[in-house]
C-alpha cells in the first residue's frame, strides 16, 4: 500500500482555501501558479485578488498595456514573470484563437512556463495525468523515499520526479500534486516538521531513520555578492525625473531614479553617481543632499543603494542614452509609474516628506 490513499484522504478534509480553487478555471490556475513561482502563498492572495479585478480573463489581459500589468504587480518581485504572462497572453489569444494548450508540452511553448508550472496547469486545470515538482513536493518527497543526493542536483531532481511519477494515481493527478503541495506547506514544513500530525507518516523513511529534518539534502550555498549603488534624484520645479529601465532583463519596464553601480575607480559615492548621470543622460549634476540608505536583496546578488538630492548645472538638458525612456514627473503622480521596491521607498519618502525641490 502507497501513501497516496492517506494523502488523498487528508487533502479531502484539510485543503487550503485559497481563491483559485473556489473559483477554478484554466485562466486562474495558471495565473495564481506564475505568481507562486518563488513567492509564499499568503503574500500572493491580495496580489491575486487585485489582479482578477484588473484582468478577470484572458482577453482582459491580452488587451492591456506593459505598464498596467507591472503596476498590478509591483512588490511581488520577479517582474519577468508578468512581462511572460502577458506575453503569453496575447500569444494564446491572437494565435490560439484564445484556447490555452493543455499539455505540459504546449504549455511549455509559452513565455514563463517550465516543467512544473505547466505540470501543475495541466493536472489541476486539465485533468491532465501529470506529476509537478514544486519545493514543496520536493521536500515531501525526500523525507518520505529519503533521497541522500541534493534535492536540486541533477541525479536527486531526476529521482524526484520518477518518484512522484510511480505513485501518481490515475485521474486524481491534480488533487495529488495540490494534497502534496498543501502537506509540504502546512505539515512537513522545512524546519520542525509536525510528523505526529502526517497522515503519510507511516511511510516516511526519513522519520523511521529520524532524519527528517536532515532532508532534503541542500547543496553548498554560494557566496551572494554585494554591489554598492548610487541613485540622483534630479529635482526641477516640484518634479523629478525618471528613467525607464529596458524591456528585458531585472526590472524590465519599470521606472526607476538614474544611477548605477559603484566601480573601482570612483572616488566615492559622489563620483560614482556623477559618472553615472554623465553616462546614462549626458548631464552634469549638483548634489545637495545625501537622501537616505537602501537595502535590498535580488535573487543572486544584495545591493545597498546611497540615493542623493540633486539639481541640474545650469542650462544642462537630460539626454536619453541608455534608458527605454526618460520623464520629468510630478511628485505627487510618482505613484501612477510602477517601481521596484528601493525605488518606491524612495518616492515615498518624497511625496512623505513634501520634498519637490533639490535643498
Amino acid at each position: 500500500m502507497t501513501f497516496v490513499p492517506n494523502l488523498l484522504d487528508w487533502y479531502d478534509k484539510n485543503a487550503r482555501d485559497l481563491p483559485w480553487r473556489f473559483e477554478q478555471s484554466p485562466y486562474r490556475t495558471w495565473v495564481s501558479e506564475i505568481m507562486l513561482q518563488q513567492t509564499q502563498v499568503d503574500t500572493v492572495i491580495p496580489y491575486f485578488e487585485r489582479w482578477m479585478a484588473q484582468f478577470p480573463d484572458l482577453q482582459a489581459l491580452a488587451s492591456a498595456d506593459e505598464q498596467s500589468v507591472l503596476a498590478i504587480w509591483e512588490g511581488l518581485g520577479y517582474y519577468s514573470r508578468a512581462r511572460n504572462l502577458h506575453r503569453a497572453a496575447k500569444i494564446v489569444v491572437n494565435e490560439m484563437d484564445g484556447q490555452m494548450p493543455q499539455t505540459p508540452e504546449g504549455l511549455e511553448k509559452l513565455p514563463g512556463i517550465g516543467p512544473y508550472t505547466a505540470a501543475a496547469i495541466a493536472s489541476i486545470a486539465f485533468e491532465q495525468d501529470v506529476a509537478a515538482v514544486d519545493g514543496n513536493i520536493r521536500r515531501v518527497l525526500a523525507r518520505l523515499f529519503d533521497l541522500r543526493e541534493p534535492a536540486r542536483s541533477p541525479q536527486g531532481e531526476r529521482k524526484l520526479w520518477e518518484m512522484a511519477e510511480a505513485n501518481l494515481p490515475a485521474g486524481h493527478a491534480g488533487a495529488y500534486n495540490q494534497a502534496m503541495m498543501d502537506l509540504g506547506a502546512m505539515i512537513c514544513t522545512p524546519k520542525t516538521p509536525d510528523c505526529p500530525n502526517c497522515p503519510v507518516a507511516a511511510h516516511c523513511r526519513a522519520r523511521s531513520l529520524g532524519v527528517q529534518e536532515e532532508r532534503p539534502v541542500k547543496m553548498a550555498r554560494k557566496k551572494v555578492p554585494h554591489l554598492t549603488v548610487t541613485a540622483a534624484v534630479i529635482c526641477r520645479d516640484g518634479q523629478v525625473l525618471l528613467a525607464k529601465r529596458p524591456s528585458r532583463g531585472l526590472l524590465g519596464g519599470m521606472w526607476e531614479f538614474p544611477g548605477g553601480t559603484l566601480e573601482d575607480q570612483d572616488a566615492g559615492l559622489e563620483a560614482c553617481l556623477r559618472r553615472e548621470i554623465g553616462e546614462e543622460l549626458g548631464v552634469e549634476v549638483s548634489i545637495c543632499s545625501p537622501f537616505g540608505e537602501y537595502r535590498h536583496a535580488y535573487t543572486h546578488y544584495k545591493i545597498t543603494l546611497h540615493a542623493f538630492l540633486t539639481a541640474l548645472s545650469d542650462g544642462q538638458i537630460p539626454q536619453n542614452l541608455e534608458s527605454q525612456e526618460i520623464r520629468w514627473v510630478d511628485v505627487l503622480d510618482l505613484s501612477a509609474y510602477p517601481m521596484g521596491k528601493v525605488d518606491r521607498q524612495i518616492a515615498d519618502r518624497l511625496v512623505g516628506e513634501g520634498i519637490h525641490d533639490c535643498l
